[in-house]
This record gives C-alpha cells, sequence and structure tokens, in this order.
C-alpha cells in the first residue's frame, strides 16, 4: 500500500475506454475487475437502471417481492439446467458463503448431522469473506488468516505448465482423480465438494483439462456428496459459454453467479439450488428448516432490472456466438506473446487469457521482483493507453466481452508492448 501515493481519478468511460480527470484514455483491459460485458455508458442498460429507478428504488424482500427480481429469477433458472430456486445477493463472495450455508445445513435438514466437511482444489478462490477465504484458500492472499479459517480437505489441479516430474498431463489428471475417488469413497462426513466452474481465474487462469470437472461431479454423485460451482468469474460468456458447467457436462446442486449478471453495472450475485435443496428447506415453522440468511439489498429491482436488460441483450445480439469468434484473436499473438524472453507460459479460453512471467523459462523460476509487478505493470500499460491488472507473477487479460475485434486486436498489441517495456523493471 506504501507504494501507491495516489491513484488515477476515473471520471468518465465510453465502451472499453476509461477516462481520468487529466483527459487520459486506457482500454480496460480486465472489464473492470471482470465484470463488464457491454463496455461502459451503454444506452440501453443506462436506460434499465433510470427507467426502474423512477418507480421503485429498493424494497426488502423479507415478506415481500419485486416484478423485476420475480422475472430474474425465470431467466435465471430457465438458462440453468437442473436449477430450481433462486437466492439473491450482492456481491460473490457472498452468494459462495450462501452457497456454503445452504450446502451444510441441507444435511441437517434431512438428518444427516455427521455430513460437515467441505472438500475443495488447492489453489482455487471464492472471495474474502472468511467462508470464501477457508474454501478458496490462496496462501499468498489469506494467509495470515490462516488460524481464523475453518479446515476444509484440498486436491491438486492438474495444471498442463506445472505438471509435476514424470507425469504427463494426462497422467496427473488421473492422479488427482484417484485422490478426489479415494478419500469420497472413505469419508462419509463429507458434506460437500465445492470448485469454480472451467478453470481457476484468481488463481492463476488454471484451465481443466476436459473431462476433469465432469468426472468430479459424477464421483460427488456416486458418493452422496453435494457438487457446488462457482460461476461468478467464469459464467456467463467468460470461457465462452453462457453456462460453463453445461459445456463442461456437470449439473451441481448448488450454482452461485455474479459479476457479469448486471452487465458490470450494479453490484448482485444470485445463488441457486436445485428442487431437492430447496424442499429440504421447506417444513412447519416450528421444524427450524429456514435458511437464516437474508441481505439489505437483496434482490434490488434497480439491479435486477438492468440484469433483466443485459440478459435480453446477450440473446438479442448473439453475443455467446460473437464471443467464440472473437476468442480465436487471441490465438493470433500466441507466438508473439510467448517469444517473449520473461513470458513462460500462455493460458487462455473464451475472453480470459493469463501470461505467467518468468524470470528462467527452462526452470520456470515465478519472476519475483522487490516492487509490485502489479503496479509496475499499471504504469507501463498507462504509457501505453491500457488498464493492466496483474496478480501475482501473472499478467491477465479480461475484457469487456463485447469488445469489437478492432479494438480486441489494439489491447493484444498494446499489452505486448507493455510486457516488452516492463521486462526490464521486472528482472
Amino acid at each position: 500500500m506504501k507504494e501507491w501515493g495516489s491513484f488515477d481519478k476515473i471520471t468518465n468511460a465510453k465502451g472499453v475506454w476509461l477516462i481520468d480527470s487529466k483527459g487520459n484514455k486506457m482500454i480496460d483491459g480486465v472489464a473492470s475487475m471482470w465484470c463488464n460485458v457491454w463496455g461502459h455508458s451503454n444506452p440501453q442498460l443506462v436506460k434499465a437502471i433510470t427507467t426502474q429507478s423512477k418507480k421503485l428504488q429498493h424494497s426488502s424482500m423479507f415478506n415481500l417481492t419485486n416484478e423485476p427480481a420475480e422475472q430474474l429469477a425465470e431467466k435465471l433458472t430457465k438458462i440453468s439446467p437442473g436449477m430450481y430456486k433462486v437466492f439473491y445477493s450482492d456481491n460473490g463472495s457472498s452468494a459462495m458463503e450462501i452457497a456454503i450455508k445452504i450446502a451444510l445445513q441441507y444435511w441437517k435438514n434431512i438428518g444427516e448431522k455427521k455430513k460437515t466437511e467441505i472438500a475443495t482444489l488447492k489453489n482455487g478462490y471464492h472471495g474474502d469473506t472468511f467462508g470464501a477465504m477457508s474454501v478458496g484458500y490462496v496462501p499468498e492472499f489469506f494467509g495470515k488468516f490462516k488460524k481464523q479459517l475453518f479446515s476444509t480437505i484440498q486436491f491438486p489441479v492438474p495444471n498442463k505448465y506445472r505438471t509435476p516430474e514424470g507425469y504427463s498431463i494426462s497422467d496427473y489428471q488421473n492422479y488427482c482423480l484417484e485422490k478426489i475417488e479415494k478419500k469420497l469413497s472413505k469419508n462419509n462426513n463429507i458434506a460437500a465438494f465445492i470448485m469454480e466452474s472451467g478453470a481457476q481465474v484468481a488463481g492463476g487462469v488454471i484451465i481443466y483439462p476436459k473431462g476433469f470437472q465432469k468426472k468430479i461431479s459424477q464421483l460427488c454423485k456416486k458418493y452422496g456428496v453435494l457438487f457446488v460451482l462457482d460461476e461468478i468469474a467464469t459464467g456467463f460468456g467468460r470461457l465462452g459459454s453462457m453456462i460453463q458447467y453445461e459445456e463442461q457436462n456437470s449439473i451441481p446442486d448448488i450454482v452461485s453467479y455474479g459479476k457479469m449478471l448486471t452487465g458490470g453495472y450494479l453490484t448482485m450475485a444470485a445463488t441457486l439450488t436445485n428442487k431437492k435443496i430447496y424442499d429440504s428447506f421447506l417444513g412447519e415453522f416450528n421444524d427450524w428448516k429456514h435458511l437464516f440468511h437474508g441481505h439489505t439489498y437483496t434482490g434490488n429491482p434497480i439491479a435486477a432490472a438492468v440484469a433483466n436488460e443485459n440478459l435480453k441483450m446477450y440473446q438479442k445480439n448473439h453475443l455467446i456466438k460473437k464471443i467464440q469468434k472473437s476468442s480465436k484473436i487471441f490465438e493470433k499473438y500466441y507466438k508473439e506473446i510467448s517469444e517473449i524472453d520473461i513470458v513462460g507460459n500462455i493460458r487462455h479460453k473464451g475472453m480470459l487469457m493469463g501470461i505467467e512471467l518468468v524470470s528462467n523459462k527452462i526452470r520456470k523460476t515465478p519472476i519475483n521482483p522487490k516492487k509490485s509487478i502489479n503496479k509496475i505493470f499499471f504504469e507501463e500499460g498507462k504509457k501505453n493507453g491500457v488498464y493492466l491488472r496483474t496478480l501475482g507473477n501473472i499478467v491477465m487479460l479480461v475484457p469487456p466481452l463485447a469488445i469489437s475485434e478492432k479494438e480486441l486486436n489494439l489491447l493484444l498489441n498494446r499489452a505486448i508492448k507493455t510486457i516488452k517495456s516492463a521486462r526490464l523493471k521486472v528482472i
């Protein structure tokens, strides 16, 4: 924090461009923390917000409901195979806290009191609140709180670039799955298996090998463990499909959405469950089966209204097909990026790219400068007219989903220029 004496003030934005108080323009290379879909100041989304704000700004969902939230719940369950009901919150961490609580309480509600343990993948990320930190424990982020977190059962993740010596990626994937099956088959106290859907994003852009997620879902079903997915950063087109678990052929019991739900315009998240889970919370008042959880802004009508408009625009503009086409533009730059001497590996799917920086390509030694890589790349990116943010030694490229092909080419060229100009400051 000491490195940052001040921050640039963004005063307005248009499309993929951020404009600061001095008039400098930068391409939003991280989609305002991975959430922006259509670019900034989109008139249709702005209209949805202003129209709803004139009718109903907010109303509690304790004993009440509102039309935009009801409409959105119908849309979400319709596009989410296997899902039955929706629980709203206002950010991804909360959506995952809710998912954890639902999963644990489900077993108590049906009389299985011993199922209290949670299984997760190493290096996963699910948010910054204490429950989310527990199930998504990234040591670099959360090591200072380790003693306060609840314990989980963690399993390794196949990473093609960092496969242990003596293993092929296929062999290591099988090893990981065998470890999971062995534990699930012997431990009857595991309530849920929680993982990001399709890829680990904040943990370094680790794209799962084909069939990995599907096999875990099958193991959960086989051994009576709830399968809980986090699509907050990976759903809604980021990896090239609207519902990532559908592409992975791995229908969960519980799934959480966020980030791109409102197009990146207002904060909102949703946790969905199947009918089996929902029904377990039904009972007489004195049964105490209800979920004791609620947020002041749960189901906020303005956020729900803009989310409804956002989903209409996905369909009207055939956004998923556009993403699949735009995704191929990244591939044209693989060679040029990989030839930079500090680039060890490129990982890409859909509209997400992670570029891993190393000080030694042969040894794959992560780059570790004395100063913050994040600050170096922000400053160099700013000089080149692009807003970039790194996570550790990973340069993240996460543009607004509807970015034009021309703008995406511009972003990639400017990112390459930034990596080249930053290399002397990070080695």
